[in-house]
């Protein structure tokens, strides 16, 4: 089962760095536009938003790899902690933003955190 959870977290992980790239530095691109629906001018506008929401993707992705190499129990706690994180901003972008964020935040999040709680 602790391969399992570590998969998940490292998937997790990875969506949260996609995310980053995406926020950050694709907002006013095609990748960035399709996932806002966002015009030119209103991505252009919304940019440094993104790229804040962006960062703040990345400090969820730096977490959930930190707790992957840390390991032992500093490593558990932190898994624990920036995957409830995770579930928590998901839950609050599905309610508020758009509930796509519920499949795509949410959801992954909640799965990895049960592994990990499975794992012990």
């Amino acid at each position: 089962m602790r391969v399992t959870a570590d998969v998940l977290v490292a998937l997790v992980a990875a969506l949260h760095g996609y995310i980053l790239v995406l926020e950050m530095f694709l907002w006013e691109r095609r990748p960035g536009r399709e996932l806002s629906g966002f015009d030119a001018a209103l991505a252009r506008t919304t940019a440094p938003l993104a790229a804040n929401q962006g960062l703040y993707n990345g400090f969820l992705a730096a977490g959930l790899v930190w707790g992957l190499v840390a390991g032992g129990p500093t490593g558990h706690q932190a898994q624990l902690f920036f995957l409830s994180c995770v579930v928590v901003a998901g839950l609050y972008g599905g309610a508020t933003a758009n509930r796509r964020i519920l499949v795509a935040q949410a959801l992954p999040g909640a799965l990895a955190l049960g592994a990990v709680l499975l794992a012990g």
